[in-house]
């Protein structure tokens, strides 16, 4: 009997999707139909792809009025939040707007005797494996790019969104991009490693956990295939004396509590210059007391359940541990609070990096604080950690900024704003979050290879 996945809503703990996945000959059929796809669509023009694309993205934004409560009800959104389409549509565009002159051939030189060019030509298949939390917009990050480069893409999202990849392709077939071009699957953990270890594809972008990121590269050992990989991550904030302490405040929390801290570049641990530490915490405390967790069907919901029991039982495990080794909480249980999926959200101080959770991923709605004395102890205490995202420093010297970036280990420096994705910057990151970039020009060197033409002219 084929094995069935099932998405549990963790508004109420029902199913609310289930497919079957795909057998291991069947998932190697949609493999082949891409890469037999592949020749024909790289053949187009690059401004009919672009137009596919482009029309594609208009066809999900046209789904929403459905997209946002089935997200609700897949990963518990709150629907006030309007779902994923700007970012959507916004990386999207951009991606389009910079392919014609990122995919350009490179002139190396021309004489009477030698042409010589590099091109940037499409890998083939591309593999995209996407996560739960922003299921349409990490989607997008790679799909748009690949298929506007020439790629064939074969879409597998993570089981909490079981339905996302069925509805963008679906809406990418309405638009006209051909069916064998960009298929959706759903596959078990086995034939997704056997896929990448029998050469199936020719890049893998996959965006999860460490543990995903190790099981993707052990699959594709030995095979060469080029592989991109956003992992975990604990992204610090850094508020120097001289910032402006209620933006600093207003987005650091936003940025610790939103989506219940179910975000990649989501702020997980914060540092406050001395001076400004009591005025900070406070006004963190007032801003959370005032969220309220319920049904994220609810418009008057703020903050709803988190994806799945299980993330939440791990985020009330850090908590309890920092507090049995002497952490203050200072947000008291909500109401709502059910032990399940519905978490309260919670600020912790008298925090050290001896604990769990100012050192492993939480995912969750919570947030540690911690005083420094000056940018030595920040830059050493954001670099202690074995993550590499963001970091979202606050004050009002832009070079200052500059300086304490430049020694932090990270993939993007943020300054004055945190948890946002701008799509002409490479998104990128060091240590166990992973490696490779996506998005700007890099993004699209990631899913071209190079190939140099040394062209010798007949002179005679």
């Amino acid at each position: 009997m084929a094995q069935v996945l099932k998405c549990i809503s963790p508004i109420d703990g029902s199913v609310f999707a289930e497919r079957e996945v795909l057998s291991r000959d069947a998932a190697q059929a949609v493999a082949d139909k891409a890469r037999a796809a592949q020749v024909g669509w790289a053949a187009r023009p690059l401004a009919e792809r672009i137009e596919l694309v482009l029309a594609g993205v208009a066809a999900v934004g046209a789904m929403n009025d459905e997209v946002v409560p089935e997200l609700a009800h897949m990963m518990g959104r709150p629907i006030r939040y309007g779902g994923e389409f700007g970012g959507f549509e916004e990386r999207a565009t951009h991606m389009a707007k910079i392919a014609e002159d990122a995919l350009a051939d490179i002139a190396v030189g021309e004489d009477a005797t030698f042409k010589r060019y590099i091109k940037r030509v499409p890998h083939g298949v591309v593999f995209v494996v996407a996560p739960w939390n922003y299921p349409y917009m990490t989607a997008i990050n790679t799909v748009a790019p690949a298929l506007i480069a020439g790629n064939t893409v074969v879409l597998k999202h993570a089981t909490q969104t079981l339905l996302v990849g069925e509805r963008m392709a679906r809406a990418f077939h309405s638009a006209g991009v051909p069916e064998e071009v960009f298929q959706n699957v759903f596959l078990d953990h086995d034939t997704t490693s056997a896929l990448i270890a029998g050469r199936a594809f020719d890049f893998v972008n996959f965006t999860g956990s460490v543990g995903g990121g190790q099981a993707m590269e052990r699959a594709a050992a030995g095979t060469f295939t080029g592989l991109g990989l956003e992992l975990g991550g604990k992204d610090p904030g850094y508020v120097m004396e001289d910032a402006d302490l209620d933006a600093a405040v207003d987005t650091l929390i936003d940025g610790a509590m939103f989506n219940s801290g179910q975000c990649c570049c989501g702020i997980e641990r914060i540092y406050v210059a001395e001076s400004l530490f009591d005025s900070f915490v406070e006004k963190a405390v007032a801003i959370v007391k005032g969220y309220k967790l319920g049904n994220p069907l609810n418009p008057e919901t703020t903050l709803g359940p988190m994806a799945n029991v299980r993330f939440a039982d791990e985020v009330r495990a850090q908590v309890s541990e920092a507090l049995a080794d002497g952490a203050t909480a200072h947000i008291e249980t909500f109401a709502e609070d059910d032990g399940g999926a519905y978490l309260s959200p919670q600020i912790l101080t008298n925090v050290t990096h001896d604990m769990r959770v100012m050192r492993d991923e939480s995912f969750g709605p919570v947030v540690g604080i911690m005083p420094v004395k000056d940018d030595d102890e920040a830059v050493a205490l954001m670099n202690d950690s074995q993550f590499g995202l963001t970091a979202s420093l606050w004050t009002r010297d832009l070079d200052r900024a500059a300086a304490v970036g430049d020694r932090i280990e990270t993939g993007t420096v943020f300054m004055n704003r945190a948890d946002y994705l701008d799509p002409g910057l490479c998104w990128t990151g060091c240590k166990d979050t992973g490696r490779g970039g996506g998005l700007s020009v890099i993004g699209y060197h990631n899913l071209t290879r190079p190939k140099s033409y040394h062209m010798k002219k007949v002179t005679s």
